[in-house]
């Protein structure tokens, strides 16, 4: 596999990258435009797609940090992007080009102080597993395998200018404007900067691993602080395969249930109980045992959710409130979807969007069991999409909608679900973790 031998660190550098790729996209609209007149429109739609998508990605690649961990983001809302973003994006999710062995340690060095060499018995220099923010090595101590998590350079001193240089696509991709937008953009921020603190990624793992430890079929790694820094993260060595190839090998109906209760009882107790949710459900983040236990890692990303948000938000996903418009539209303006300054059209429109919107994506959480793998259901979510997703009338309007504590709590539904869904998991017990003693 191919490594890196350096990343641009200095804003300088890093714009100069994006621009690079701007280019590099704007040949492919004029390629789009001459396709045009030649091929049928869709057919030339899809060649554009799939050429930005990947340049946009190999630009993004070796650019890692905030920039790719936002392609990561996106590359889980299957019902917004293009299906060719979505599978080129998917690649930053656990499979992207690593630092060469000369870098990493040298970045190791530079932030511990020490070599490798000198802090453990055994360490592999080639990474195991690369990410967006940090890769993964192969270390030995004492007998025991380690796993080490080595942050690349310049992530952390970049994440703002980074998102500067992102913001600009992501109001014209999500329709949002004014300047209100600032918040979304602000909370994306504080999120990137906790995940690039190693030594609180530290302390949010153990936390959640204490709480949730009860949870049957669950397991963690245990964390070493002493073998750790800000940049660096060293723990137990877990053995098993990602989730996601988990869901391609599987054939064992039983198994994929067991495996999809566990996932969701651990992301209901975490919303319901601790008020504090692994906000990045993608499938690098799980491994799955031979003896299909589930193993959650990473940390970095935990959201806090806040009561006032809490209340509204589940109340609005309950069946009963539907049929009372008053108290729905009081629930759409509590979480600020509905805006003091709206007009009559817009009140009207939002209103009627999301009682779509909900109706459909609440009916796991007003069922006593459900069956994610019915396609039927996804099918749902994927045409509702893609019809507000071509509504000329919602171009018009302002689509920057809703508390900001939006952005990742619907991640991790819309995550969730998306595992789930992999996992082909059925009659799953909705409300299960209640019924599981701490």
């Amino acid at each position: 596999m191919e490594t890196i031998d350096n990343i641009p660190i200095s804003k300088i550098k890093r714009a100069s990258k994006l621009l690079q790729t701007g280019a590099k996209v704007g040949a492919n609209y004029l390629k789009y435009y001459g396709n045009k007149l030649v091929i049928s429109e869709e057919d030339a739609k899809e060649k554009l797609d799939q050429s930005n998508a990947e340049d946009i990605y190999d630009s993004l690649k070796n650019l890692k940090g905030s920039a790719l961990k936002v392609a990561q983001m996106l590359s889980m809302e299957q019902n917004i992007l293009p299906q060719a973003y979505v599978e080129k994006f998917s690649l930053s999710q656990f499979s992207v080009p690593p630092l060469s062995p000369a870098l990493v340690i040298k970045t190791f060095t530079r932030y511990f102080g020490k070599t490798p060499s000198e802090l453990f018995d055994e360490f592999n220099s080639s990474s195991i597993n690369a990410a967006s923010i940090g890769q993964v090595h192969q270390a030995k101590k004492d007998g025991r395998t380690l796993a080490v998590k080595i942050q690349y350079p310049g992530v952390s001193e970049s994440i703002s200018s980074d998102l500067a240089m992102v913001k600009p696509i992501a109001m014209k991709m999500f329709n949002i404007k004014g300047k209100d937008s600032d918040k979304y953009f602000k909370e994306v921020e504080e999120k990137l900067i906790d995940e690039t603190d190693y030594l609180n990624e530290i302390n949010q793992s153990q936390e959640v691993a204490n709480a949730c430890e009860h949870i049957p079929n669950l397991k963690f790694p245990s964390y070493y602080p002493e073998l750790s820094s800000d940049r660096i993260i060293t723990m137990d060595w877990m053995t098993g395969i990602h989730l996601s190839e988990f869901a391609k090998q599987n054939s064992d109906a039983h198994l994929a249930n067991k495996v999809g209760q566990t996932l969701w009882d651990f992301y209901m107790y975490q919303v319901h109980v601790l008020k504090k949710v692994h906000a990045d459900p993608h499938p690098g983040n799980f491994l799955v045992t031979e003896n299909g236990e589930l193993i959650a890692l990473d940390f970095g990303c935990m959201k806090e959710i806040p009561e006032e948000f809490y209340i509204p938000y589940f109340e609005l996903a309950d069946a009963a409130v539907f049929q009372d418009k008053p108290l729905f539209l009081g629930k759409l303006k509590d979480l600020e979807i509905i805006k003091p300054e709206d007009t009559q059209e817009e009140i009207e429109f939002f209103t009627e969007m999301f009682y779509q919107l909900l109706s459909i994506f609440t009916r796991p959480l007003n069922s006593p069991t459900f069956d994610f793998s019915d396609e039927a259901f996804f099918t749902e979510i994927a045409t509702l999409g893609e019809k507000f997703a071509k509504d000329t009338t919602l171009r018009k309007m302002n689509g920057n909608r809703g508390s900001k504590h939006f952005i990742y709590v619907n991640r991790t539904f819309f995550g969730l679900y998306s595992l789930m869904h992999s996992l082909k998991a059925n009659n799953i017990e909705i409300n299960n973790f209640e019924a599981i003693e701490a």
